[in-house]
């Protein structure tokens, strides 16, 4: 990377800041440095989603979520022995100092070999969209156009600017019409696969219907949303937290419209008046690695929270991964006409 210096971040920082430098490059890495340029620790997109869930406010110093035990390597070796330590280490950046502890560059792993994105992405695409009717009488929901072209297309294309390319679409209710517009992905420049459901199988009962089940980790993705998620920090946040499913997940607040109060027997011992209650809710994105297969039954209706709670219950790892990019569920006509509003904003709307 020529222009390292763009993700390099101060310990004056705060979250919020630093957040915007790594969503501004897309490099899901900064390096935090004193008044000196001197390395202090490192920030990927992971911390700082842990540093979300942990509760830790967006004016926290970027000090309070940074790795203070970053692995850097000294100026003047080889590019195979960067490479070889950052394959041995699982590393995709490497900062790089002099005898001063300066940070002088910032190798990236892709940049030393050419990345493979193997993982597939499945797309529900098979809801009947009744919220949504009369415009989904004669046009399945993920065709309707936001923007000059269907929702699909858009999702389609925020995968493929991350080179995820290997599509399968599951279908059910109107499949010619999808189908007929997308056929094998090649006007597209992908490929894309069809899982034809007969009847309603749910979210992950869909994938029991898959031919040939993925051998890496892979997307599945409500075929309603539009998103500006960095899916490569997706990925690599579910590998690093060695889950065998991941949720991506949405801060939903409510207000109370009343004053709430809190007791002890007949004592009143607070009133807080129209307090603010904030939960994580599921946005119908996930990251699987391939044995979830093992707890999936075929030929059953079985939706994907429910296969987390199965995980879940057998010990096995599932993760949550915070959204705070732009985010949308298409299930009502006013979501519909707010998606048109916004859509243009979109970095891949065109």
């Amino acid at each position: 990377m020529n222009n390292w210096r763009k993700i390099v971040v101060t310990e004056h920082q705060t979250l919020v800041e630093t957040m915007k430098t790594i969503d501004q490059t897309s490099l899901q890495f900064a390096v935090v440095v004193d008044d000196n340029y001197r390395l202090l620790g490192t920030v990927t997109d992971g911390d700082i989603r842990r540093g979300i869930l942990r509760g830790e406010g967006l004016d926290v110093p970027i000090t309070a979520i940074m790795n203070d035990y970053p692995i850097s390597a000294n100026n003047g070796w080889k590019s195979s022995e960067y490479k070889r330590l950052m394959n041995a280490k699982k590393l995709k950046q490497l900062p790089i100092i002099n005898k001063a502890n300066q940070v002088i560059d910032i190798l990236f792993i892709d940049k030393l070999e050419a990345p493979l994105n193997e993982n597939q992405v499945i797309l529900m695409l098979g809801g009947l969209g009744t919220r949504l009717r009369p415009l989904t009488n004669d046009v399945p929901k993920p065709m309707l156009k936001v923007g000059n072209k269907p929702i699909v297309e858009t999702i389609v294309d925020g995968f493929k600017q991350y080179g995820y390319t290997n599509f399968i679409f599951s279908v059910n209710y109107k499949k010619e019409v999808i189908q007929s517009y997308f056929q094998a992905g090649e006007e597209f420049g992908v490929t894309i696969e069809y899982v034809e459901e007969e009847k309603r199988m749910g979210t992950a009962g869909a994938l029991s219907l898959l031919e040939n089940r993925p051998t890496v980790p892979f997307f599945v993705m409500n075929g309603d949303l539009l998103t500006q998620v960095n899916f490569n920090q997706l990925m690599q946040f579910h590998n690093e937290q060695q889950a065998i499913a991941t949720m991506c997940v949405r801060e939903y607040e409510f207000q109370i419209p009343y004053g709430v109060i809190e007791t002890a027997g007949t004592d009143l011992l607070t009133i807080k008046e129209k307090p603010v209650h904030r939960s994580f809710v599921n946005a119908g994105i996930y990251v699987l690695s391939p044995e979830v297969f093992d707890y999936i039954p075929t030929d059953t209706f079985y939706d994907m929270p429910t296969l987390f709670e199965k995980l879940i219950e057998h010990g096995k790892k599932t993760s949550v991964f915070p959204i705070h990019e732009y985010w949308l569920d298409i299930g009502r006509v006013d979501d519909f006409e707010r998606a048109n509003e916004k859509v243009k904003e979109m970095s891949y709307e065109t």
